[in-house]
């Protein structure tokens, strides 16, 4: 596969229009194997499209990355208040350099990031964040840390992202931010949620934890918010086991970040906050330096096979891509994501698609089983005298009473996704085969249902 195959400018255009299914026939051949499709399915007998092959390993190293920790090894700085030119503060330069950011803060996780960036902005007890329920927790944990209350708003089922009419919804006079969050990769709706920001007066932390170099008219996800946040655990497509990283270009709000993740010590030495310990090691700054030479490519790659995938699959009614918002200049795919729809796929459920797809070698997963607002975590705080002496037990009732999110219950019993961190580092044959074993599956779907 060569960069040919879909140009930057192909994939922007595809992008802007709203879905990569906008990419034309010029500009990704098909490669298909029409007589592969057609053959009989794996699950009941026949020969697989993918058989005995894997995917590019993940997380991702080489001897830069070997040579980097070896030389921080040797170096004995080991911890970044050693030294002002150790590997972490190197790459908080290094990195808000690759965002288009001016500062950036290196913590132990995504969670302490965002954590962090909600202690810096004085949100605390009585104050409330609206964010997505189809996340990971520590994006819910983030708020609960700093004993503020987490308010889900509800998703557009279609891109999963936060839908912005149902967050207006939910703000009151307790509001203090919006947490939106990039799920797989791609932007929420930037342009409605920082017109709300606004018109609300509301800070804005983006929890770009899966986007890492992902852009919205012109702009890396992380630098269009008050701050931003990402992570690096080993899933990520920038990787180093665990870590995380804020960025944003307010001098005097990132010098709170760095205070209030050092145990609330300043810059100048001073204690002066109250203040977990976040700090990065030095071992896992060198990992992330030493795989930085590669990562726009890997970048650019996951987004020329993402496109293609999106056009083979673009006549196929019973799986749709996730939609992009107007304004996507690209993505991260962390996530390659699709939604199933059973009634295209003549009532055949889930379940026993994703079974016949993995008999042909490719394996879907449904990702997140059920949103944050259907786990125990909220009876807990509901229960608990912490949040009773916080929220007046009027406010409680009403938290519990709102927590229907029927679009996200939805996205959940739909989602079929590919991991692509490593996956989409694929070839253009690889992405053929996934491409053929989903057609596949389609085109038999009267065997499969009789089967």
């Amino acid at each position: 596969m060569t960069r040919d195959d879909l140009t930057r400018r192909q994939f922007i255009a595809a992008a802007s229009a709203g879905s990569l299914a906008a990419v034309t026939t010029s500009d990704l051949p098909a490669y298909g194997n029409v007589t592969r499709k057609a053959s009989k399915l794996a699950l009941l007998g026949g020969d697989p499209v993918r058989k005995n092959k894997s995917w590019p390993q993940w997380p991702h190293w080489d001897e830069e990355v070997i040579d980097s920790l070896m030389k921080t090894a040797k170096s004995r700085i080991w911890c970044r208040i050693q030294s002002a030119t150790g590997t972490v503060p190197t790459f908080e330069k290094e990195y808000a350099k690759l965002m288009g950011a001016r500062f950036c803060v290196l913590t132990g996780s995504g969670t302490q990031a965002l954590h962090t960036c909600v202690e810096a902005l004085g949100i605390g007890p009585g104050d409330e964040v609206i964010t997505s329920p189809y996340t990971d927790p520590g994006t819910t944990a983030s708020i609960l840390s700093a004993r503020a209350l987490p308010v889900l708003a509800d998703l557009d089922p279609e891109s999963y992202q936060l839908d912005p009419d149902d967050v207006e919804r939910r703000i009151n006079k307790n509001t203090k931010a919006i947490m939106p969050v990039h799920m797989m990769g791609q932007p929420a709706d930037m342009d409605r949620i920082m017109a709300l920001a606004k018109k609300h007066n509301l800070k804005v932390i983006e929890d770009a934890c899966q986007a890492h170099l992902a852009e919205h008219r012109g702009r890396k996800l992380g630098t269009i918010g008050d701050l931003g946040c990402f992570s690096f655990q080993s899933s990520k497509t920038i990787a180093c086991g665990e870590g995380g990283g804020i960025i944003g270009n307010d001098e005097a709000l990132m010098d709170q970040c760095y205070t209030v993740h050092n145990h609330g010590t300043s810059r100048r030495g001073r204690t002066e906050v109250i203040g977990p310990k976040y700090r990065m090691n030095e071992f896992e700054g060198a990992v992330l330096l030493g795989q930085l030479s590669g990562v726009k490519e890997r970048f650019a790659r996951r987004n020329e096979n993402a496109a293609y995938l999106t056009y083979r699959l673009k006549d196929i009614p019973a799986l749709t891509p996730q939609k992009l918002y107007d304004g996507t200049d690209s993505g991260s795919f962390y996530l390659y994501a699709m939604s199933y729809h059973e009634e295209q796929f003549d009532g055949i459920d889930r379940a026993t698609f994703l079974k016949a797809l993995s008999a042909e070698g490719v394996g879907l997963s449904p990702y997140i089983k059920q949103g944050l607002h259907r786990e125990p975590w909220i009876d807990n705080i509901l229960d608990s005298k912490v949040y009773k002496k916080m929220y007046s037990r009027k406010r409680l009732r009403e938290y519990k009473d709102q927590l229907a999110c029927p679009n996200c219950d939805k996205v959940c019993s739909e989602m079929a996704m590919l991991w692509a961190s490593g996956p989409l580092l694929a070839g253009r044959e690889d992405m053929v085969e996934v491409a053929d074993a989903i057609e596949k599956v389609y085109e038999n779907r009267d065997a499969l249902r009789k089967a």
